[in-house]
């Protein structure tokens, strides 16, 4: 039974690669593919693929009030809860559990890319991401990463911007 759900989630990841993938060509916005050693976590993530930790795009989804949102920060920062709060003038903030984040994107924790519009929900970005020259991401899969400018993931996913982490 393992076997067939690793199968299953390889093939989400694969998914999830090639639909991003397919947006940035049509778009003709250059981007690199990187595969490395899986990472569990940002550092591991920043190390695996040789850069600067605050150039890793973390993406979280949670659960305000009661629709999801993704929110992309710099990978060294965390989610300010007080913030997320006042932007969305929202009065409930949680993580999505495993659960649900597998049931919304096909994936696991740590492989999802920043990008909510793959999964019908608003992505919204840390300012201070913004301030980079070029971002590194998960894309789908423990191992696998995508590296590309920051202006062009800006004019592609046009997230919702402020100041949501810490």
């Amino acid at each position: 039974m393992q076997g067939i759900v690793r199968s299953y989630l390889r093939a989400m990841a694969s998914e999830v690669l090639q639909r991003l993938s397919d947006i940035l060509d049509a778009q003709e916005i250059p981007y690199t593919v990187r595969t490395h050693a899986p990472a569990f976590t940002s550092q591991q993530a920043a190390k695996a693929r040789g850069t600067p930790l605050a150039s890793g795009a973390k993406a979280l989804i949670c659960k305000a009030n009661n629709t999801y949102n993704m929110f992309v920060m710099p990978a060294h920062l965390k989610l300010s809860t007080r913030n997320v709060r006042a932007a969305l003038s929202i009065q409930r903030l949680r993580f999505a559990t495993e659960e649900e984040l597998y049931e919304l994107t096909g994936l696991l924790p740590g492989c999802i890319p920043p990008f909510g519009s793959l999964f019908g929900v608003p992505t919204w970005c840390d300012v201070q991401l913004m301030a980079r020259t070029s971002i590194n991401f998960s894309a789908g899969d423990h191992g696998v990463s995508i590296s590309m400018a920051v202006r062009d993931y800006n004019r592609l996913e046009s997230p919702h911007l402020g100041r949501i982490a810490k």
